[in-house]
C-alpha cells in the first residue's frame, strides 16, 4: 500500500478531531478575557500544521 494512500485519510481524520477539539476546547475559552483568548486561537490555528508537515514529509518519503 502506498504511503499517500494512507496519508490522505489519516490525514483528514486527524485534522477533524484536531478540528473537534479546538471547537470543544473554545466553549470555555470564550468565557475568558480577549487578551486570554487571543493566544489560544494563534497557537490553535498554527500548531495543527506542524503534523501535517511531518505527514506530508513521511508521504513522500523523505525524511
Amino acid at each position: 500500500m502506498s504511503r499517500i494512500a494512507i496519508a490522505v485519510p489519516a490525514g483528514i481524520l486527524g485534522f477533524l478531531l484536531y478540528i473537534g477539539l479546538v471547537v470543544a476546547l473554545a466553549d470555555h475559552v470564550l468565557e475568558w478575557h480577549w487578551l486570554l483568548q487571543v493566544p489560544f486561537f494563534a497557537v490553535a490555528g498554527i500548531v495543527w500544521a506542524f503534523p501535517a508537515k511531518w505527514l506530508m514529509f513521511w508521504a513522500a518519503g523523505q525524511r
